[in-house]
This record gives structure tokens, C-alpha cells and sequence, in this order.
């Protein structure tokens, strides 16, 4: 089987990589509160156009305020409970738990929190572009942020 020009690609060198949970870099941009680690990028997988890795967050722990310029972000959470704070003085706040993602937006001020006082947060991360862009921001975050819910049409606002 050839390549899109007609060369024979070399599917054992340029086909599928596994990358073990042992072989993960956390040689990577950090934000105060969390640690990430790169699982595959172009140098762990030749990946071109994403990054994905961990992220790991203490128990009552919470990130410094950040954003990853043009990046789309996405974070699936695997065990704990995520609180998400963002906007240009993290006065919004929603919360994940096991199985839900969450999507982060280019150039968002945002701020990731562990809901729970007594286990750690972990998570996977996946971003639209190989740059490792993370901007640490000084933000003086409002006292109560404004709960806000995903309501849309199969998404019902919650009773309450």
C-alpha cells in the first residue's frame, strides 16, 4: 500500500505508537497548582496538529489563573471533580465530574479547581496544536462567580 504520491510508506516506523503511562514527559510549560505531563506530541509519537497528556491536580488544590493563546482546548475528567473558573476575572464557574469534558476556547482566562477536599483530580488533556503555549495570568478572581449551566435544547436548565 503506497503513500498519497504514490511512494510505499513504511507502516512499521509511521503506523500506530502506543505510549506507555511510564513514558509520559513532564518536561512541559506548567501552571502553579497542577502538574501535566505530554503523552503524545511530535516527539513522544510524531504527532503533527495535537497534543494530549495528563493533568493532575491535588486534593483542595487549585491552578493559578491561565490561558494557552490560540489553542482549543479539551479536558476529559477521569476520576474527581473539576472546577472550572474563567473570564477576565474568573467570575464564571462550572463543575465536571468522571466521564464529562470540557471544552476550554482560545485566549480564555481560565482556572481549573479540585472540588474535592480529599482526592485527586485527574484528567486528560488534548489540545489543537503541538505549541506548548501556556500564559500564566495575574488575576484578582471575583469572591462569588456566577454558576453558569449548558442549557440548549437537549439540555434542560437544572431545577434549583
Amino acid at each position: 500500500m503506497g503513500g498519497s504520491d504514490g511512494s510505499e510508506t513504511n507502516w512499521r516506523e509511521h503506523g500506530v505508537r502506543v505510549v506507555h503511562a511510564g513514558e509520559l514527559d513532564t518536561n512541559t510549560p506548567q501552571t502553579p497548582g497542577m502538574s501535566r505531563a505530554a503523552a503524545i506530541n511530535f516527539a513522544s509519537a510524531g504527532a503533527q496538529k495535537l497534543w494530549a497528556g495528563t493533568v493532575h491536580i491535588h486534593a483542595d488544590a487549585k491552578t493559578g489563573a491561565h490561558h494557552h493563546g490560540a489553542l482549543e482546548s479539551v479536558i476529559y475528567v477521569v476520576k474527581g471533580r473539576a472546577r472550572m473558573r474563567w473570564g477576565s476575572q474568573l467570575e464564571y464557574v462550572a463543575e465536571a465530574g468522571p466521564g464529562d469534558f470540557i471544552f476550554v476556547p482560545p485566549y480564555v482566562p481560565h482556572q481549573e479547581i479540585n472540588a474535592s477536599a480529599d482526592e485527586t483530580l485527574e484528567c486528560v488533556l488534548v489540545r489543537s496544536d503541538q505549541e506548548a503555549i501556556v500564559v500564566n495570568l495575574d488575576i484578582a478572581p471575583v469572591e462569588k462567580p456566577e454558576a453558569v449551566h449548558w442549557v440548549d435544547p437537549i439540555h434542560a436548565h437544572p431545577k434549583g
